[in-house]
């Protein structure tokens, strides 16, 4: 399937990029993959300025939440102190033991980074501003957001490290377990929808606040905090950083990577984070809907750029649970919530509610 270039906002430029190539005489099928190719550098190039803008915020954040100024000398407010630490770690040796498996290990970090940045071939940046709308948008993103624990499980059995396989394994776990209620609260919306499109959930909550499903949805404000509790957990952020607790496993699965190996793993968790919460402003925040004197885009950012100031939050207000209180809130609490709200929701719906 060739997914239309034409329903982008940067059709112009891409119009002009395919009638240069096809100028030079290639054939259809290169003048496609090159374009596709320079639209992948383009996603590729904000995630990685999301992602350093990320880095930089959470330290701010943390900063003043322990009454404290955070990066201050380099730059206004220290802003370019994390380009030279991601410079750093492009320069640093990459470290490995030998008793390692080389294949797994090597490709954990790849596959991690891979994982977090397919997400966003169905990500409806604004309105005309998405690579592909397929139908069954929601899905793709929960089932490709999976592999980010393979990868997770591939980096601590490859480092033949036993904290790292402890990592490991408690992020298979805890994934495991936290992906039934996220996916149970996404279903809710779901079933009002009618469609697994992120652009028609979006189309579906057109208009301003009390339009948005978790307004307009019966039950929509549980629905939302039962996904912001699971997609926390998904993303390995505080107070459900169990894969990482230092105070056990020194820094868990990732332990024995370093360089740019390591800064792999670290910009997949701050583009998980962005990810988690662009999936929240999409289903139950609007989308990319709001008032006119801002650009639909500009609306998607400044909501999902909400969500992640909620989630730094969390995760310099609450201390991290232990494994067995992690565990039992998702398996005794979590999902029969979840599952209870999903199921009055289907009630409501069937017996012909009008939304």
């Amino acid at each position: 399937m060739i997914w239309p270039i034409a329903t982008l906002e940067l059709a112009p430029l891409f119009s002009w990029l395919r009638g240069l190539l096809v100028d030079l005489g290639l054939s259809e099928v290169w003048v496609t993959s090159i374009s596709y190719l320079a639209l992948g550098a383009i996603i590729f190039g904000v995630l990685a300025l999301l992602a350093l803008f990320l880095v930089w915020w959470e330290r701010k954040i943390a900063a003043h939440i322990q009454q404290r100024f955070g990066p201050m000398r380099h730059g206004w407010h220290g802003w370019y102190q994390t380009l030279m630490d991601a410079l750093k770690l492009l320069q640093k040796e990459d470290v490995v033991i030998e008793s390692r498996d080389k294949v797994v290990f090597f490709w954990a970090p790849v596959l991690c980074f891979m994982a977090a940045f397919l997400a966003y071939v169905v990500m409806p940046w604004g309105e005309n501003l998405i690579v592909a709308d397929l139908n069954i948008g929601i899905l793709y993103i929960m089932a490709i957001t999976t592999f980010t624990v393979i990868s997770l499980v591939m980096a601590g059995w490859g480092s033949n490290n036993k904290y790292a396989l402890l990592g490991g394994m408690r992020s298979a776990a805890q994934v495991v377990s936290y992906e039934i209620p996220m996916v149970v609260s996404v279903l809710t919306i779901i079933v009002f929808v009618g469609s697994l499109s992120m652009v028609d959930i979006v189309k579906a909550q057109s208009g301003l606040m009390f339009n948005w499903f978790i307004f307009k949805v019966p039950f929509g404000p549980i629905a939302f905090i039962t996904y912001i509790i699971a997609a926390t957990a998904e993303a390995n952020r505080t107070p459900f950083d169990i894969p990482e607790a230092e105070q056990e496993l020194v820094a868990g699965y990732n332990v024995e990577y370093s360089g740019m190996k390591f800064a792999m793993f670290f910009l997949a968790e701050f583009i998980n984070l962005f990810t988690v919460s662009a999936v929240a402003t999409t289903l139950f925040l609007g989308g990319w809907n709001g008032w006119e004197f801002i650009p639909s885009w500009g609306w998607f950012l400044i909501k999902t750029l909400g969500v992640v100031l909620l989630l730094m939050l969390f995760r310099w207000t609450y201390p991290r649970l232990r494994v067995d209180q992690l565990m039992e809130f998702a398996w005794k609490f979590l999902i029969p919530l979840t599952f209870a709200n999903l199921i009055l929701g289907g009630i409501i719906k069937y017996l012909g509610w009008h939304w």
